[in-house]
């Protein structure tokens, strides 16, 4: 018939059970297994020679007292561990990405610190595409450590940078690149950007710069967005070819720079027809009218264009600008030259949408431009977003639309 098993809990007890109780008599006769038949040709001596030698039984103390009160002392069997789950170290290396890209910034260092297999992945370049670093005030080998790890976005204006420290000379991986207004040396920065050859998005606001660092910008023909508001140090021929070389450049903000009107004239003379976005205001009297000519000329399909603080740029202008068929962002601010009763004038240009005159007309007079332009949203931008990674206005931290996963919380 069929025997029901039993658990192996109630196995393991019964066996145990088993080696604990006395022995039997050797002289009692043990049942016969064969039914009766003869075992004279059993080969005994054999099957002890050739059987496993048996385990040495340990009996209680020797003395003709305890002969007939034999017993056993057996080992109980160890139970085996039942495992609690699968171990890390079993784990693929896809699976512990995919488990690590959960994780924060500050959770994803101390991860690198468990052992040499978790360090290698948790600085894998899967993990660090974007990074966010506002905040952390100083920054040295750390910055070469993220970039050297394959970072492709990665943001820290307002930083002070000391040395990289880069530990091999292969070039970078980074695409979108906020070093607005930090504190770096120009050789730091040279080292940086040497290394570039993917850039995308740049912002150099606000900084020291030198033809070196300009000759890199230029080996960087993907450049869509490049914000040198504020910048100084390189010359108008350095800049010429910039320009020529990086013929994919959308938007561009190259105010209140330290130019003379040699470098305008640059700008003029080799700025990409790719241009839709651009900023070369706060020029004063470096900015002429065959320069505003120049750029309509070069670039048709301008829609957002800021000349403020350019005394020479006139009335004049107007019908010049009129040629940009998709213009719909001027800003004039604090040029001068342009009469209040002439912005009126802006009627013709029915395609603007929004047009910046701070400075041209008193609080009082604006109602009635507003009555005379309704088509158009008068002095609503203060401040210009050409090619800047973070809009002024905005609370968030993305950089140029785009978000951080490994975020700096300090």
């Amino acid at each position: 018939g069929l025997y029901k098993l039993r658990p192996l809990q109630e196995l393991s007890e019964n066996l145990e059970g088993s080696l604990c109780r006395p022995q039997r008599s050797k002289w009692k006769r043990r049942p016969s297994c064969s039914g009766g038949l003869d075992t004279e040709n059993t080969p005994n001596e054999l099957i002890q020679q050739w059987s496993p030698p048996h385990k040495k039984i340990l009996t209680s103390a020797k003395g003709k007292e305890n002969e007939e009160n034999a017993f056993v002392l057996a080992r109980r069997p160890r139970k085996r561990r039942e495992s609690s789950g699968l171990c890390w170290d079993s784990l693929p290396d896809e699976l512990l990405l995919g488990i690590l890209s959960c994780l924060s910034l500050q959770d994803l260092l101390r991860t690198s610190r468990v052992c040499k297999r978790w360090h290698c992945l948790a600085f894998d370049e899967s993990l660090w595409h974007s990074v966010d670093l506002v905040g952390k005030a100083q920054l040295d080998a750390e910055l070469g450590q993220v970039l050297s790890a394959g970072a492709l976005r990665l943001r820290c204006p307002h930083t002070c940078i000391g040395q990289p420290s880069f530990k091999s000379a292969l070039k970078l991986r980074v695409q979108h690149l906020d070093l607005s207004n930090c504190t770096v040396e120009t050789s730091v920065l040279e080292d940086i950007l040497s290394r570039c050859r993917h850039l995308q998005n740049l912002s150099l606001e606000g900084l020291v710069l030198s033809d070196s660092i300009i000759h890199s910008l230029a080996q960087n023909t993907e450049i869509v967005r490049l914000n040198l508001c504020g910048c100084s140090g390189f010359s108008p021929e350095s800049l010429a070819e910039m320009l020529k070389s990086c013929t994919r450049i959308e938007e561009m903000n190259v105010s209140w720079c330290d130019f003379s009107n040699l470098h305008v004239q640059a700008i003029a003379n080799n700025i990409p027809s790719s241009i839709s976005h651009l900023n070369i205001s706060g020029y004063r009297q470096n900015l002429t009218m065959e320069d505003v000519k120049a750029v309509v000329k070069r670039c048709p399909n301008i829609t957002n264009l800021d000349l403020s603080d350019s005394v020479l740029v006139t009335t004049d202008s107007f019908p010049v600008l009129q040629q940009l068929s998709s213009l719909r962002h001027l800003a004039v601010s604090r040029c001068y030259q342009i009469h209040p009763a002439s912005l009126i004038d802006f009627e013709k240009f029915l395609n603007l949408q929004t047009l910046e005159v701070f400075g041209l007309i008193q609080d009082s007079y604006l109602p009635i431009l507003c009555k005379g332009l309704p088509h158009i949203q008068i002095n609503t931008q203060p401040f210009s977003t050409v090619a800047r990674p973070t809009s002024a206005s905005r609370k968030d931290r993305t950089l140029w639309g785009m978000h951080c996963r490994l975020v700096y919380k300090h």
